[in-house]
């Protein structure tokens, strides 16, 4: 596949201050910790290859040096029976998963494959430290996959409780290792013991949301829509862990208009999240740039009782200067919050009326339109995306016998820096 190196620069989103990213900077050097860095790419208008480049379709709006194997691009199409029930004139669903009828072959099942394709084509083909992911599920399987497919060395940490999300159809590849924390804890946790490893040189932190190369890959979801539809949608919906993919789609919304064919329009973002974890929904509609506090031990209960685990981040990136409070606030955006109940009916609604089944983190996003629509917060004549962020895991497993994966390690967040460095260290 030809793809040549992505040609671009950092741009610190508080300052506006621009410089070179020296090869996976995730912060602007002069002040590492007020505020994300965005992309700035030297080609403004862009050029889509054909779909057999999978997600490097969109590789000019993409900061990478190589493509790998196996990659699949979002897809979009125009609504009729959900959007018949919703009463919507013009509904378009971005599908992230495994679709086969539609051309849609991520083999995890979730978006999360567009972060993954992009954060690993951003490492040099003749990198040898091993990257770190910590993940609530999802992400986990993507990267694991991406990773055993191009031979890239990784540790994944994830808690144990979400274990049954490491799911394949083939054994993966020894130069990825799952490690877990511990039977009760959290995605905290994983995040925790992940910053432990990240302070040898050995090991290479991926980043999360404060890495360019998984925000803007997750902006191909955005880049889908537009460039399917034709212009910038008006509504954006999408649950919400991290506000990560929002504030993506926010990114990438910028880069439309620039390039001046699809529009100046700004999207309303509306996030959602999944009662009773709601720190950013609470935050935002008291107008508020801080978190309200959570401790541990209220994060952990509240994070179990939801059934959209994925949705779970309690240090998320909403205060940060380019975060989603900011997000949010250019776009006139607002905040919309689902039960456990609401959304599995919304999942199943989806899956009667599309065709496909999709995850709880998608039913979450369905039931945030279905009330935007009921408030009035939009019009029923409005272009809207929604952003089905995973679906057609159970497509995918009628389709292919599938096996769960052991840890390779469990080991607790609270274990000493050095031990756990040494322990990860011997699995490679």
């Amino acid at each position: 596949m030809d793809i040549k190196a992505t040609k671009y620069h950092l741009q610190n989103c508080l300052t506006n201050r621009e410089f070179e990213d020296s090869g996976w900077m995730l912060s602007d050097p002069l002040s590492p910790n007020h505020s994300l860095v965005r992309t700035i790419y030297d080609k403004k208008r862009i050029e889509l290859k054909d779909s057999s480049y999978g997600l490097y379709k969109f590789a000019d709006w993409l900061p990478i040096k190589r493509a790998l194997k196996n990659s699949s691009s979002p897809f979009t199409y125009k609504s009729k029976r959900l959007a018949e029930e919703l009463q919507l004139k013009n509904l378009y669903i971005t599908f992230s998963g495994y679709w086969p009828e539609n051309g849609v072959f991520m083999n995890t099942c979730s978006f999360k494959e567009t972060e993954a394709y992009s954060v690993c084509a951003r490492l040099s083909e003749d990198n040898k430290k091993i990257l770190v992911v910590a993940s609530a599920g999802n992400t986990a399987r993507a990267f694991a996959k991406v990773c055993s497919d191009n031979n890239i060395p990784i540790a994944i940490v994830i808690p144990e409780g979400n274990i049954n999300a490491i799911w394949f159809k083939e054994k993966i590849n020894d130069c990825v290792k799952i490690i877990c924390t511990p039977e009760g804890s959290d995605y905290f946790d994983a995040i925790s013991l992940a910053s432990k490893l990240t302070t040898s040189e050995d090991f290479l932190d991926e980043g999360g949301a404060k890495n360019v190369a998984r925000r803007d890959g997750m902006g191909t979801t955005v880049l889908s829509a537009a460039t399917t539809i034709g212009r910038i949608p008006d509504v954006y919906f999408q649950a919400v862990g991290s506000g990560t993919g929002t504030i993506a789609a926010y990114e990438a919304n910028l880069r439309l208009i620039e390039d001046g064919r699809f529009g100046n329009k700004l999207m309303k973002l509306i996030p959602s999240q999944n009662i009773p974890f709601t720190p950013m929904y609470d935050a935002y509609m008291n107008d508020s740039r801080e978190l309200p506090y959570m401790s541990e031990d209220e994060g952990r209960e509240k994070a179990h009782k939801i059934i959209a685990k994925v949705l779970s981040n309690r240090k998320p990136p909403y205060s940060i200067a380019g975060g989603l409070y900011d997000a949010l606030k250019a776009t006139n955006g607002s905040f919309e919050i689902a039960t456990n109940e609401e959304l599995v009916k919304a999942c199943e609604k989806f899956e009667k009326l599309e065709g496909i089944d999709i995850y709880s983190a998608a039913g979450v996003a369905l039931v945030s339109l279905e009330k935007a629509i009921k408030s009035n917060k939009v019009d029923k004549e409005e272009i809207i995306m929604l952003n089905i962020t995973g679906g057609g895991e159970k497509r995918f497993k009628r389709d292919n016998n599938c096996i769960n994966i052991k840890p390779s390690l469990i080991i607790s967040p609270q274990e000493e820096r050095q031990e756990v460095i040494r322990k990860v260290k011997e699995l490679y």
